[in-house]
């Protein structure tokens, strides 16, 4: 039997930075990241293609789902 190896939990600087998801209107292209309260920049982690993506981007990062906002 194979078991999936638990991953390192990350961090992230919660001051400065709020977790993202960029979501494209024509494709419907999701990517998570983290963006800049000051400058605005986007930082790109992972693209979110399934439901087991996003939990993985919420795990990785100790997120809850409230936490991460959706821009268009």
């Amino acid at each position: 039997m194979f078991w999936k190896k638990k991953k390192a939990k990350r961090s992230f600087d919660r001051e400065n930075l709020k977790a993202v998801i960029r979501a494209s209107i024509c494709t419907g292209e999701q990517v998570a990241g983290f963006k800049d309260i000051r400058t605005g920049k986007f930082s790109e982690v992972m693209l979110i293609s399934t439901n087991s993506d996003m939990d993985e981007f919420l795990e990785l990062y100790d997120l809850k789902e409230s936490e991460v906002s959706i821009e268009y």
